[in-house]
Order: structure tokens, then C-alpha cells, then sequence
């Protein structure tokens, strides 16, 4: 395992300070939204913060790659490989809700080293790194022990249209947690780092979602997997579950493999 550079850490934070200023210039200001190709939401305000942060990374490490949710990938080879998703939430936004927030993760050949979750209206960031750990607004995290799934506090992707209400993906969170939170967005993974929640499933994400998750969540000593329990890196997209509690997580996968498939569940 690498030590992420304490000077990616500190642009890092620049970049979401700046998406953020971007982002609360837009919120509630009734700004239009554009439909893309997959009828999902997309604002001037998600260009502006992604265009804002590419530029800084191009004036600061031009060698390094950038994986972008709305201008695609320069560089993608490149050794250290910066995805951005500028607003992940865009329907929470447009709507006046605060749980939209700046994703920015970092992969070194690869493999997801660091990530950056930054709540602009809560004034909430976590930032996760190998070698530093996580914190949240400053102050070092960690994920908490859960006895029994029982007993576990859950956060759920959905329902979405196309769900139905025994979709083997949402079940065995339904049916096997104590509690289950629905519409976090990307709070369920710093959640689930600050030990204040013990699972959460999600997806489908692209890998501009799931960079930042994955280093907040390990660092602050959880999991963040596929469906079968298996690593993700910047090649993966998908469905995702995660888990602060490694015997806990490992439970839910059992549960979800044993439902209708992983396969269907993606």
C-alpha cells in the first residue's frame, strides 16, 4: 500500500472548496436542467464545478489522467487517475434538498488511494487516504463493531421504477436490519465511516461515484465491494455494497447471493 503525497490531500480539498462555492451559487437558484441520453439529470452547475476542477488539475499535475461524469477521460492510462463527479445528487439539488455533494476520487495505477465526499449545504466533508485514514471535518474516523445483523443500521438504494418491493437487492436489507435509511446519496458511505451506520447497498455507480466512496469507507477501517464481495477498482462499475463492520458485510453478501443472484441484482 502507498502513502497518497500530502500535497493530493491538499488539492484535493481545494478542488471541492471550489466546486462547492460553484454548486451554492446555483442551489435553489431554480436553474434548468438538460436530460441526457439515460433521461438522467444534468445543470450548468455540474459543467461549471467539473470544468473548475479539471482545470486545476491540469494546471497542477498536467501529467496527471482525469475521468470526468460529464467531459469523459483525458490521459486515462495515466499512473495517478482523477475521477469527478461534480454533483452527485443532481435531482437532490434541483429540488432544494442539501444531501448533493462533490465526488472526487484518486486511483494510483488502478486502484482507488484516496476520495474526497464534500457536502456543500451541510458544510460535511470526509476525506479517506492509504496512509492517512479518514476524517471528517478534520477529526480522524472510524467505523464501529455490529453484533448481529439484527441489530444493523442500513441505508438502501431506492426504490426506482424499475424496482419491485421484494427486488433481491433491497430484501435482505428490509428484511434482516433493524433500520433502513433510504435517500442518503453519497451520506451513507461517511455514514458508515464516522461509525454512525453499518451497511449500505447501492447503484448501479460508475466509477466517478464509487472512487471517492471506496478510500472513505477502507481507511476509516470498512469495506466497499461489488455484490460477490469483491474488490473494486477503476474498472468496475456496478453495484455496491458497504460495510464498517467486516463479519457484518460479509453476512449481507451471503444473503444477497442467496437470493435471486448477483447477477440479477445488478
Amino acid at each position: 500500500m502507498i502513502t497518497v503525497p500530502s500535497e493530493y490531500l491538499a488539492l484535493a480539498s481545494a478542488l471541492a472548496d471550489e466546486a462547492g462555492e460553484i454548486l451554492m451559487s446555483h442551489w435553489r437558484s431554480g436553474i434548468p436542467m438538460d436530460l441526457k441520453p439515460d433521461e438522467s439529470p444534468v445543470t450548468r452547475a455540474d459543467r461549471e464545478a467539473e470544468t473548475a476542477i479539471r482545470r486545476a488539475i491540469e494546471a497542477t499535475y498536467p501529467e496527471h489522467g482525469i475521468y470526468g461524469e460529464e467531459f469523459g477521460t483525458v490521459r486515462g492510462d495515466a499512473e495517478w487517475l482523477w475521477l469527478i463527479d461534480p454533483l452527485d445528487g443532481t435531482k437532490t439539488f434541483l429540488h432544494g434538498r442539501t444531501c448533493f455533494s462533490t465526488l472526487i476520487g484518486l486511483a494510483h495505477r488502478g486502484r482507488y488511494v484516496m476520495g474526497v465526499i464534500d457536502f456543500a449545504a451541510l458544510g460535511d466533508r470526509w476525506i479517506g487516504a492509504d496512509g492517512h485514514g479518514t476524517i471528517h471535518n478534520g477529526k480522524p474516523v472510524t467505523t464501529r463493531s455490529c453484533a448481529d445483523l439484527g441489530d444493523a443500521v442500513s441505508a438502501a438504494t431506492g426504490p426506482e421504477k424499475a424496482d419491485i418491493d421484494d427486488n433481491p437487492l433491497l430484501a435482505p436489507i428490509r428484511h434482516t436490519t433493524r433500520w433502513q435509511l433510504f435517500g442518503l446519496e453519497a451520506m451513507a458511505s461517511g455514514l458508515i465511516a464516522s461509525g454512525r451506520l453499518d451497511l449500505a447497498v447501492d447503484g448501479p455507480l460508475d466509477p466517478t461515484d464509487i472512487a471517492a466512496l471506496e478510500p472513505v469507507v477502507r481507511n476509516a477501517g470498512g469495506l466497499l465491494t461489488d455484490l460477490a464481495g469483491n474488490s473494486v477498482d477503476s474498472g468496475y462499475a456496478g453495484r455496491i455494497v458497504a460495510g464498517g463492520d467486516h463479519a457484518r458485510h460479509a453476512e449481507l453478501i451471503e444473503l444477497l447471493e442467496a437470493g435471486a443472484g448477483v447477477g440479477e441484482a445488478r
